[in-house]
């Protein structure tokens, strides 16, 4: 993200290591392990989202899950949400028509000085308050 701080949306930390997921999975992959070396910090929020998406309908075995968490905790600062990340989320939802959970990841991320948050669920290049939306699958 040349120099600049940034954070992984759930659904990248999803496809990283979802082998079937193609494209995707080959993109997000490079981008953790380069992440690793990087200015990124994860959310708790992400990695919690993390686990519930990879242990729903047994996707992954709750322990493999839970290690991954733990590995990326080691690896990664962790940024966790607090009530001005809240206030921050509820003004980005009445203001700028994202959703909730969309809203508390952009919130925590600014809060931690990310200038980016990585993901396919944002507008490619939309900037709010600083902070830009990139998504990486975009060609």
């Amino acid at each position: 993200m040349n120099g600049e701080r940034y954070t992984l949306d759930t659904n990248i930390l999803v496809y990283a290591l979802d082998n079937e997921a193609g494209r995707r999975h080959d993109i997000a992959s490079s981008l953790l392990d380069r992440a690793v070396t990087e200015n990124c910090i994860l959310t708790l929020q992400s990695l919690g989202e993390f686990f519930r998406a990879v242990t729903t309908k047994n996707r992954v075995p709750v322990t493999e899950a839970a290690d991954q968490v733990r590995d990326w905790m080691s690896l990664f600062q962790v940024q966790s949400s607090s009530p001005s990340t809240l206030a921050k989320a509820l003004n980005a939802v009445q203001n700028h028509n994202i959703s909730f959970w969309d809203a508390m990841l952009w919130a925590c991320a600014k809060e931690a000085g990310c200038q980016v948050v990585v993901s396919e669920d944002f507008q490619h290049g939309r900037i709010l308050d600083g902070v830009r939306f990139h998504n990486p699958f975009v060609k």
